[in-house]
């Protein structure tokens, strides 16, 4: 294959074939976003991949730019410190369930309310798959997992909602069945100035689908198309119709002042003025 052709150029072809199983939705996830890189002609070494630990955070061993594996649920925290470091890299968190919702929560939240201009895009499976097929935060209710062969008792986090709620600028979901919008919405998120978190709904057939009564990847897509209903049209219909639906669609984006930015030039003015007594 010809490296200089299509998005091949951005992966390290020679790190493949992938630890991923048969059906996932992570490779879908990925080459959405280096088409989405592609479109925008981003500086290949000026893009940087920070991941955690899970299925989805394998990638930055895939992907052919300035890459960081981190630890578990503090992707946000690296990358944090490498936009303050160089506010000109294009930073962008490849994170899933755990990473963001559980032992990552913190670092989403306060990444969110400063606004910091880090890209942050989740791998939503709904399912611990690297680990056994555990629930996750975003397991939703009454699914089974390897930890709720009943049925999960618990509710879901809204991962769009709690992200506006903590003050992201930019909030979206999309899905793998629907790979052209889900390429679209990131790259308005890689345009966008400011901290931008995008909810990706993806299929694991190895554990969700094999515990939900789903054998393929096919038929797991199928399950989400079928379940999912686009932002514009909510309006048109009734409450009982929207309940348990996945929405998809950019549910927030706003101009704010970026956290490098001020952090930049209070420093500045405090150089200038000095402190204050």
């Amino acid at each position: 294959m010809n490296r200089s052709t299509g998005i091949a150029k951005y992966l390290r072809l020679d790190r493949y074939p992938t630890i991923w199983c048969a059906g996932c939705g992570n490779g879908q996830v990925v080459g959405a976003l280096l088409r989405a890189i592609d479109t925008l002609e981003l500086p290949q070494d000026k893009v940087v991949i920070v991941s955690g630990i899970g299925c989805s955070a394998r990638a930055s061993g895939y992907l052919d730019f300035n890459t960081f594996h981190t630890t578990h649920g503090r992707p946000v925290a690296f990358a944090t410190g490498i936009k303050l470091a160089n506010p000109e890299l294009h930073v962008l968190v490849l994170s899933g369930d755990g990473d963001t919702t559980a032992i990552g929560g913190n670092h989403f939240i306060h990444a969110a309310r400063r606004n910091i201009g880090l890209k942050l895009f989740i791998f939503n499976n709904g399912i611990y798959g690297m680990t056994g097929g555990q629930c996750s935060p975003l397991t939703a209710h009454a699914c089974s997992a390897t930890t709720a062969p009943n049925g999960n008792m618990d509710t879901p986090f809204d991962i769009c909602e709690l992200g506006k709620a903590a003050g992201a600028t930019f909030v979206a979901r999309g899905a793998t069945y629907s790979p052209v919008r889900l390429e679209a919405m990131m790259t308005d998120a890689l345009r966008h100035d400011g901290f931008a978190v995008l909810d990706c709904v993806t299929q694991c057939p190895t554990y969700f689908g094999r515990m939900n009564k789903m054998s393929s990847a096919a038929e797991m897509l199928q399950w989400q198309k079928e379940r999912t209903i686009p932002l514009e049209k909510t309006a048109l219909l009734p409450p009982h119709a929207v309940k348990d639906k996945i929405i998809t669609g950019v549910f927030k984006s706003e101009s704010k002042p970026e956290y490098t930015a001020l952090y930049r030039n209070f420093h500045r003015q405090l150089r200038k003025d000095g402190p204050h007594v």
